[in-house]
């Protein structure tokens, strides 16, 4: 897999707020968008913003800009002002990175699934959440069943949005 990952807010703060951002980082290395969008929302809490640069000026993320009079830009300012009908206006975080997924073919990561899920659905967009992503560090041995409990656990606490109580209860909703 060599599709790039676009982080909206939600999905990258997630592992930001408990120091995991190295799974996010491990899994999909040399690959990570981050959406000026989002780099602004994350400017406002002062410990996120200086991860996010230390990460920007090491190359392990790349903030990518959407220019007015584009394609691209066009496709942002529909989704942020005025969608077709049927059609949420969507926050500009989750916005930019559905654009920028779209038009890089790359993987969405946001876990606002109630916002973007008719956007998945309609671009036909390859996307994880949070979760998804904790699932895929299991998987490639980078943490224990237990160790993902106690990430989920204190991503709870920090007031994170997750599928189920425990991480756990999220692997095994995804088996049945």
């Amino acid at each position: 897999m060599t599709e790039p990952l676009f982080l909206d807010t939600d999905c990258l703060s997630t592992f930001l707020v408990v120091g995991q951002e190295n799974l996010v980082l491990r899994l999909y290395a040399g690959r990570i968008g981050i959406p000026q969008q989002v780099y602004a929302e994350l400017s406002k809490v002062h410990f996120m913003k200086h991860k996010v640069d230390v990460l920007r000026q090491t190359g392990k993320v790349v903030l990518y800009q959407i220019s007015a009079g584009t394609t691209e830009g066009d496709f942002y300012f529909k989704l942020t002002t005025k969608p077709d009908p049927g059609y949420k206006v969507i926050d500009s975080g989750e916005a930019a990175a559905i654009v920028l997924t779209q038009h890089h073919n790359g993987i969405l990561g946001s876990n606002n699934l109630r916002d973007i899920l008719p956007y998945i659905r309609r671009f036909h967009l390859q996307h994880r959440t949070s979760a998804d992503i904790m699932a895929e560090a299991l998987e490639q041995h980078m943490i224990s069943e237990g160790q993902g409990n106690a990430i989920w656990k204190q991503m709870l606490q920090r007031s994170r949005k997750l599928p189920t109580d425990t991480f756990s209860e999220f692997l095994a909703s995804r088996k049945s």
